[in-house]
């Protein structure tokens, strides 16, 4: 059996060839032996993700930011992943975090204004 490491050196390998879905299962187990990683997390929030996989990718990236509130990278892919799920009330606070956290970034804006026009 693999280690977490190498699990994760595979399934971000992955990623970074672009294959999203193949990324999600050497991470997917890699997370499940050490949960409390957030490197590991944050890895497979992003493969849920780019797999239009937006319920688990929240679940991981709420799952980062409980164990590190000011990761404005897991805040913005948090409020996105809901906004794509239609949840646009609720994506409005991690999109108006990760904003605050890193005013010059042009897209986590127009994001946090699209969640408030479309939450109203």
């Amino acid at each position: 059996m693999d280690g977490a490491y190498e699990l994760y050196r595979t399934g971000t390998r992955l990623l970074e060839d672009g294959d999203f879905h193949a990324a999600a299962v050497p991470l997917s187990r890699a997370r499940d032996l050490e949960p409390d990683k957030t490197s590991i997390r944050e890895a497979l929030g992003r493969a849920y993700f780019r797999s239009a996989r937006y319920r688990e990718a929240a679940e991981e990236f709420e799952a980062v930011v409980q164990h590190a509130p000011t990761n404005d990278y897991a805040l913005f892919c948090l409020g996105r992943s809901l906004q794509l799920m239609g949840r646009h009330a609720e994506a409005r606070h991690p999109l108006a975090v990760a904003s605050c956290l890193r005013p010059e970034r042009n897209d986590y804006r127009r994001y946090r204004d699209q969640a408030r026009r479309r939450a109203a």
